[in-house]
């Protein structure tokens, strides 16, 4: 059957199918970042009865219904957690940042929360680390920002005293290296740590009440050129096949439509480039038991491509959207969505 596409979410299922998504991306390849679900103390008083999650490439959204089965008031903290975004000159990660005049700033995937309708600001917490080492207060001590993807951080750390760049080079906070220009050396120094990031707030579960949470938040995608798993011709093969098909489930139908779109074009390779999201759904175990009702919807953004992942019981429920539905759910496996997007005109 023809592919599905879905982005990032925060439970356990497995699925699997193949549908279209949307228009080819740069010729780089990214890695994208897992983000997932709300993380809760572990408590046996607060149950997830509801959780209606949505995914496509342009935004994620979530809303929870949570009731408080006890008789008293619980308080407690809710968080966040983002992914660790490494720094690395050698590799890029894709981050949804939104440029040198970003609104959001450090809040770069666009996190926002409302309770009950109310919309929330929370906290954010940032730390870095390298060989898993806290450098926080290394960063803010030397006036560096703990966020690297700050833009004209390199400039920042080219501006420190040179005992602190040779220190933080041979402590791996800092990458350095040199070229020649004429007669002059130029040095570059560019961050090598990890920033660690959660937005967490306080959160009062009224007695024997239900709460509604609602989160949203723009997901990060990663792609790659070209199809490593499929041949020239478009048939099952290519780069690490086996671990494409414990990923994302690809079936015969899926598998089949992408080697007939191949030969019909005649363009003796793949027309196909590849994206992925991930997303980490086993947080839903953080509550009491499982989720009474989880529905996931998943917008595959344009008829034209094709999508792969694992699952069941999925049905269409329009032109790019499709729906899955749960009754006591628990989360056992964090989800992985492949999309392969046309490149040639239809």
């Amino acid at each position: 059957m023809q592919g599905r596409s879905i982005f990032a979410a925060g439970f356990s299922l497995a699925l699997g199918w193949g549908w279209g998504a949307a228009s080819a991306l740069a010729n780089d390849t990214s890695a994208e970042l897992k983000t997932g679900g709300l993380v809760f103390v572990r408590s046996d008083a607060i149950e997830m009865e509801e959780e209606d999650l949505f995914i496509s490439t342009e935004e994620i959204t979530v809303d929870y219904v949570f009731r408080n089965r006890t008789d008293e008031d619980v308080r407690s903290i809710v968080a966040f957690p983002m992914p660790d975004i490494p720094s690395n000159p050698y590799s890029m990660v894709s981050v949804p940042w939104f440029g040198e005049d970003n609104p959001q700033g450090d809040n770069i995937f666009g996190f926002s929360v409302e309770v009950d309708g109310n919309q929330l600001e929370p906290e954010l917490e940032m730390r870095a680390s390298t060989v898993n080492l806290d450098i926080t207060e290394d960063l803010i001590a030397a006036g560096i920002p703990v966020n690297h993807l700050v833009p004209g951080i390199e400039d920042q750390l080219a501006a420190l005293d040179e005992d602190t760049k040779a220190d933080w080079v041979a402590r791996g906070i800092l990458h350095h290296d040199f070229y020649e220009d004429g007669d002059t050396r130029v040095d570059n120094y560019a961050p090598l740590w990890s920033l660690h990031a959660t937005y967490w707030w306080w959160a009062t579960f009224p007695a024997n009440e239900r709460m509604r949470v609602s989160h949203r938040y723009t997901p990060s995608v990663g792609a790659a050129a070209g199809v490593g798993f499929l041949d020239k011709d478009g048939s099952p093969g290519g780069y690490d096949f086996d671990g494409y098909q414990r990923r994302y489930c690809m079936d015969a139908s899926f598998l089949g439509a992408l080697e007939n779109a191949t030969k019909q074009t005649g363009l003796g390779y793949p027309p196909f480039t590849e994206t992925w999201v991930s997303y980490v759904l086993t947080t839903g175990g953080n509550w009491a038991g499982s989720i009474g009702r989880f529905t996931l919807t998943v917008d595959k953004g344009a008829t034209e491509n094709f999508v792969s992942f694992c699952g069941e019981g999925v049905e269409k429920i329009g032109p790019t959207t499709f729906r899955m539905v749960k009754e006591d759910f628990y989360p056992e496996r964090d989800l992985d969505v492949l999309i392969m997007l046309r490149l040639d005109p239809q």
